[in-house]
């Protein structure tokens, strides 16, 4: 028998936009990385910094290790090239975990001195963001749809095959829902953005300690070279630390 598809007909369980928000996270956190020698890591929050400090060299991640060196116990991150068999030549060298966080407090106080120049490019970013979003939008998808649910009702009525229609039905369907989530993901990173440009604003003076919820909350990479470091956000903006 004919089967129909009926949006909005009932209340829903879990509200739009945090279906929307948890698809995005899972998008996300179904491969964070995909390495040069094709190996996928997968999620893993233990630590603030975890997959989120990146090799220059290689492209590998970086991984926390306890190190005692001759009585001295520090903790080290290490590119996993020169951890485990990965097929990569690397040669990156070892970051006291010391260095990270000062590195992080060194990016954050950055963009606190220079406050007019960032909040400049922030306003870019939103710019791009809002033209990526115009050019991908369910509208004409809808409209396809709306004829191929007329189409099909016609032919089924008239006993029709309609397998082709229906087929056509379930994949616009799939390409719309993808839609959605992106647009849910463009808005995030929009509110991420404007959540950047208020915390600049209102920041009075620069940061004096490390905050592990500053890296959660702003950090979306941080690329280890050999004389520098780059401080990538999330809302796009990017910074180049010595040391």
């Amino acid at each position: 028998m004919p089967q129909y598809y009926v949006e909005g007909n009932h209340e829903a369980i879990i509200p739009k936009d945090i279906y929307l928000q948890v698809q995005e996270e899972l998008v996300r956190r179904r491969v964070v990385k995909t390495s040069a020698n094709g190996k996928k890591r997968s999620y893993s929050c233990n630590h603030c910094f975890s997959q989120i400090v990146i090799c220059g060299e290689c492209g590998e991640m970086f991984r926390r290790l306890h190190w005692n060196n001759r009585g001295v116990k520090s903790i080290v991150w290490r590119c996993i090239s020169s951890l485990e068999s990965t097929g990569l030549e690397c040669h990156a060298r070892t970051v006291n975990e010391t260095v990270l966080e000062n590195v992080v407090v060194q990016a954050i106080n950055t963009l606190l001195g220079d406050k007019s120049t960032y909040q400049a490019q922030l306003q870019q970013n939103i710019a791009k963001v809002i033209r990526s979003a115009q050019q991908n939008t369910t509208d004409g998808i809808d409209e396809r749809l709306q004829e191929l649910q007329k189409e099909l009702l016609k032919k089924a009525n008239s006993k029709e095959a309609y397998d082709e229609i229906a087929d056509e039905i379930f994949k616009l369907r799939e390409q719309r829902e993808k839609c959605t989530v992106d647009t849910a993901a463009r808005d995030a990173q929009i509110a991420r953005i404007n959540d950047l440009q208020d915390y600049i604003k209102k920041q009075p003076a620069s940061l004096t300690e490390f905050d592990e919820a500053l890296v959660k909350r702003w950090l979306k990479q941080i690329i280890v070279w050999d004389d520098h470091f780059t401080v990538e956000l999330k809302s796009g903006l990017k910074i180049d630390i010595e040391g």
